[in-house]
């Protein structure tokens, strides 16, 4: 059975990609996109696709007609609690890789997807993926933990969606953590942020990046270094590919594309 696709935010560089990822998907179509700065052109002006032909819409209201089984949401935090409210009361699916959204939003997003289900993940690279699930397996291994993400100059949250959620895990697989021997900082804010269980977290925004993250684990006499590097946005595709094919599967709410790998 073929799955109907709306996209989010179609004409920023994510939805750009994840239109194309879409297109050329066995059992996806494209079927409506929306994007307030593109109500009214054509989604192959937009996007560069050659194939599905409809008008971008400016907003949820706009996808009425669509008959859309799964929306994919690539925009700002404060768009996508709007969208997610559209999706839960109309019974569409939604994949969201939008980051920022709180525990409390979590429960309420979860109370609310009743005939529809929602997929949140920090992160669809199945390598980074990969590479929490490595962090959270050391974890009890080591005594020390530091999480350095590095992003593109146009990402304006910190700490990343991926790195919290690293963090968190790495927290609960182990409550055996050193103190951090540092007294003083000579520059305030030289030693990160201070995430779970005091898991320091160090941000970079950077010209020529894309979306990077090691974590640096270390015990007496040793260290493990897990690091995993998306070098364009392609990365991220084949896991929304599968999460859109496997998110009928998933009632409710689920975070993090564990589940649909399996893991």
């Amino acid at each position: 059975m073929t799955i109907r696709v709306g996209v989010f935010g179609v004409g920023g560089r994510m939805g750009i990609a994840v239109a194309h990822a879409i297109t050329d998907a066995d059992g996806l179509d494209l079927v409506a996109a929306v994007d307030p700065s593109f109500e009214g052109i054509d989604i192959g002006e937009v996007t560069g696709i050659d194939g599905p032909s409809f008008a971008v819409v400016s907003d949820s209201v706009g996808l009425t007609a669509s008959e859309v089984d799964v929306m994919v949401d690539f925009t700002h935090i404060e768009a996508a609690r709007q969208n997610l409210a559209y999706c839960s009361k109309n019974g569409i699916h939604a994949v969201v890789g939008t980051s920022g959204f709180t525990e409390d939003e979590f429960d309420r997003i979860k109370s609310v997807f009743q005939e529809s289900n929602c997929l949140i993940a920090p992160n669809f690279a199945i390598g980074a993926v990969l590479m929490m699930r490595f962090a959270e397996l050391a974890a009890p291994f080591f005594e020390s933990g530091e999480i350095i993400e590095l992003h593109h100059e146009g990402k304006k949250d910190s700490p990343s969606g991926t790195a919290i959620s690293t963090a968190e895990r790495m927290a609960a697989a182990s409550s055996s953590w050193l103190d951090d021997p540092n007294e003083s900082e000579t520059i305030p804010g030289a030693r990160g942020a201070v995430g779970p269980a005091g898991i320091p977290i160090h941000s970079v925004r950077m010209r020529g990046m894309t979306a990077h993250q090691e974590v640096v684990l270390g015990a007496e006499g040793q260290t493990l270094t897990i690091r995993h590097d998306s070098y364009d946005r392609s990365s991220f595709m084949p896991g929304v590919v599968l999460a859109v094919r496997r998110i009928s599967e998933m009632p409710g709410l689920t975070v993090g594309l564990d589940a649909a790998l399996g893991l």
